[in-house]
């Protein structure tokens, strides 16, 4: 045993007391301050449109909370439309609450968030800061964004999927896996889905991505796995693919593309248009974006952005394109190769007739144009597509 300590190179021996450093402590604060906390009840946060690796988070955020007594309630201000995540709720049993002013939040001991930093929850953040609701919980790979200040977090823009984060957790013994356990496989299953989609396949994934996927593989079912992600789209988010491909203009290899208006119920085929218009060759960045309206909705411009260019942070892009609001918060952000903004209408949202609504989206059609040429030091007018 000495002979074999003896034979680690030293920087290799370096290099794991720095993970155990950096990594370890975290997971078992995550614990330790479930533990603190037995018998409250927590409102877990979703994004306004969450994908499948915040659904799948939610999940076992919620699962492992039961271990230490504590009662969860997983909410969204938006809507669940993309047909895996429909799917993937679905055969799961995962229970979605879609916020509401009317939800009671004085119930809530604090606050989890995850897969988000509280950027693209819409007025939930709003008004549990109204409500005192405390943040006890920050869990996400996103860029770190700076609106919260919790008891706890563990941020890791560098790893693929939040979902391999919580499957570190359970690895490292947060709770104990059982592969007789339902509740467990069905876990695994969400978790593996929900990295398998942020990471593209494993296009994107890092090493703790593969391990995570490995360590999932002995609890998840293969069988519904299939299910979920072998759903075909729906003629609605066909046809918004359509018309990105009919308005779209490739300037300086990025692919432009506004959409025009969407109801909330289909927002999710925004980013899929942008995943489309991303195949196209020449193309390494595509954006999609529309203004979305509906029922109980606030009326916002919403955009994707993809690209397969390292060399372009989707977060930082965003971010100087789209600025901040009044109070300082940011339009959007992103991770590697992903980002989305959405940008509220405030007083000019609504209005009567067709013509005031061609002439408003044309408006911001042309302001959108304009910033993201400007970002990327083209020429405003010119279509590379049409030379």
């Amino acid at each position: 045993m000495d002979e074999t300590i003896k034979e680690v190179p030293a920087d290799s021996e370096a290099q794991v007391q720095q993970t155990q450093q950096v990594q370890q402590p975290a997971r078992l604060d995550l614990a330790e301050q479930l533990a603190s906390r037995r018998g409250e009840k927590h409102v877990v946060v979703l994004q306004d449109f969450p994908d499948p690796d915040a659904i799948a988070c939610g999940f076992a955020h919620q699962i492992i909370s039961r271990a230490f007594e504590i009662q969860t309630t997983l909410v969204h201000g938006g809507r669940i439309s993309h047909q895996q995540n429909i799917a993937l709720v679905k055969l799961l049993g995962i229970e979605l609450m879609q916020y509401d002013t009317s939800l009671d939040l004085t119930q809530f001991a604090g606050a989890v968030f995850l897969d988000n930093q509280g950027t693209t929850v819409g007025t939930i953040i709003d008004d549990l800061e109204k409500s005192k609701v405390p943040s006890l919980i920050v869990i996400d790979h996103h860029e770190p964004q700076g609106r919260l200040e919790p008891l706890f977090k563990d941020i890791r823009p560098k790893i693929g999927s939040t979902s391999s984060i919580y499957a570190q957790y359970l690895q490292n013994g947060i709770i104990e896996m059982k592969p007789s356990d339902k509740t467990h496989t069905l876990m695994a299953t969400a978790l593996t889905h929900g990295i398998i989609t942020d990471t593209n396949g494993f296009v994107y994934a890092r090493d703790e991505d593969f391990q995570a996927a490995a360590f999932l593989s002995r609890y998840r079912d293969a069988d519904i796995l299939a299910q979920i992600m072998n759903q075909a789209r729906s003629k609605q988010t066909m046809k918004v693919i359509h018309k990105a491909l009919g308005s779209r203009k490739i300037i300086e290899s990025f692919s432009l593309s506004g959409v025009g208006y969407l109801r909330a119920d289909d927002r999710d085929a925004i980013p899929q248009a942008a995943d489309f218009l991303l195949t196209e060759e020449n193309v390494h960045t595509a954006i999609v974006f529309g203004i979305v309206t509906g029922e109980n909705w606030e009326e916002a411009i919403v955009g994707s952005m993809r690209t397969n260019r390292i060399t372009i942070d989707p977060d930082q892009f965003i971010k100087e394109v789209f600025g901040k609001d009044a109070s300082g918060h940011y339009f959007g952000g992103g991770k590697m190769s992903a980002g989305g903004f959405h940008v509220p209408m405030g007083f000019l949202a609504g209005g009567e007739g067709g013509d005031y609504q061609e002439r408003k989206w044309n408006l911001f059609d042309e302001k959108i144009t304009q910033k993201v040429c400007a970002k990327i030091g083209a020429k405003h007018g010119k279509d590379d597509s049409k030379t």
